[in-house]
């Protein structure tokens, strides 16, 4: 079963985005100094340095028990907004697959189709308030949509990745609605998000380490 993503590979995938993050840490806070507090990268950065400190210790035969220890980490180290998103987007994508040992395409795109609706409840974030969910929703609608069509699993995530950077470039253009961004009201257009933009690295991560 090639195709099939298990608990290491999803342990590969956080610590890639965490590496990503680190790379990415002053961009993201520049990102974010436009539109809001100038922490976004260094709150990520500080978080998945916890996680990935901690993911050789955690079992990896058991996706929900790797994913909900990944995302109550990430919960209690990443501060600002960002914290609960992330987190509870993994907690719930590792509830949806419960105790399955391998997930194909469809059960992964179930998964993160039910992180995205903790991202929802958590943040009431819809299409165009200029949030994460504008790089996340599209990616998530791409994989399912191509794994539907039962592509194999490197074309899932690569339309997913496309997806998710067509997603969070949108962002420009966009009046933020939520969150600090929104008080600058006007001024927020012309300024791409930096949570849209941490979200398409997690599928950067995944085209890198998952196929």
């Amino acid at each position: 079963m090639p195709d099939d993503i298990t608990a290491p590979k999803l342990a590969d995938w956080i610590r890639e985005f965490g590496h990503l993050v680190s790379v990415q840490r002053d961009r993201l806070n520049a990102l974010d100094a436009a539109i809001g507090d100038a922490d976004h990268g260094t709150n990520l950065d500080r978080g998945f340095r916890a996680v990935t400190a901690e993911l050789d210790t955690i079992p990896q035969s058991d996706i929900a028990t790797l994913l909900a220890h990944v995302g109550n980490t990430v919960v209690s180290s990443v501060g600002g907004a960002a914290g609960p998103l992330f987190g509870t987007f993994f907690i719930l994508l590792g509830d949806a697959v419960g105790n399955d040992r391998h997930l194909n395409n469809e059960r992964f795109a179930l998964g993160l189709r039910a992180g995205l609706a903790g991202v929802v409840s958590r943040g009431r974030a819809e299409a165009g308030d200029k949030t994460m969910y504008d790089a996340l929703a599209p990616a998530i609608d791409a994989i399912e949509a191509t794994a539907s069509a039962q592509r194999d699993l490197p074309d899932v995530l690569r339309a997913g990745l496309r997806a998710a950077e067509s997603g969070r470039d949108a962002t420009i253009a966009m009046l933020a609605r939520k969150g600090r961004a929104s008080y600058l009201g006007e001024r927020s257009v012309g300024h791409l998000d930096p949570g849209a933009t941490s979200a398409a690295l997690l599928f950067t991560a995944a085209t890198r380490t998952l196929i």
